[in-house]
């Protein structure tokens, strides 16, 4: 692991952690943040698939333990953030990044969610209910992500490659 990599990573990590408390809305039984969405893109092209994994992991456990998160946040930024990350890593194509995060997060990260709804949350749903509420928070997230990268020429000079 090269030192850049990780400093970059925890400062999208500590970035996702105190940027979801200002910016959240409720949405059915989950609580909505897009910018775990702007930091899955971000560091899906940054950083590639392994370490956005990581990041959506490490901001999710440590908003859980805030109380600030709750355990939906587990399947929908994880799937998202691998899917938007391989999607770059195989393609070099931001838009395909933030469609993967989209399908990753909006989608299978929602029905994955389901299950965790059900017997952890103890939360009655159908297999679909979550699929609106992510679909609107990741294709937010995604499109702010977008306009920040286009606009970040600062990711050039952070990470090299």
């Amino acid at each position: 692991m090269k030192t850049r990599k990780l400093a970059y990573a925890a400062m999208l990590i500590a970035l996702g952690i105190a940027l979801s408390n200002f910016v959240y809305f409720p949405v059915g039984a989950s609580k909505c943040t897009p910018v775990q969405h702007i930091i899955n893109v971000i560091s899906a092209v940054a950083l590639g698939p392994g370490y956005a994994v990581s990041i959506a992991f490490c901001i999710s456990v440590t908003r859980n333990i805030l109380g600030t998160g709750t355990l939906l946040a587990f399947p929908g930024s994880m799937v998202g953030a691998f899917l938007g990350g391989l999607l770059y890593k195989k393609t070099s194509n931001k838009f395909l990044a933030a469609a993967g995060e989209i399908t990753g997060t909006g989608i299978i990260g929602a029905i994955a969610a389901y299950p965790v709804a059900k017997f952890i949350l103890h939360k009655e749903a159908t297999a679909l209910f979550f699929v609106v509420p992510f679909l609107i928070n990741t294709v937010a997230g995604s499109a702010i992500a977008l306009i920040i990268l286009k606009g970040g020429k600062f990711l050039k000079e952070i990470y090299k490659k």
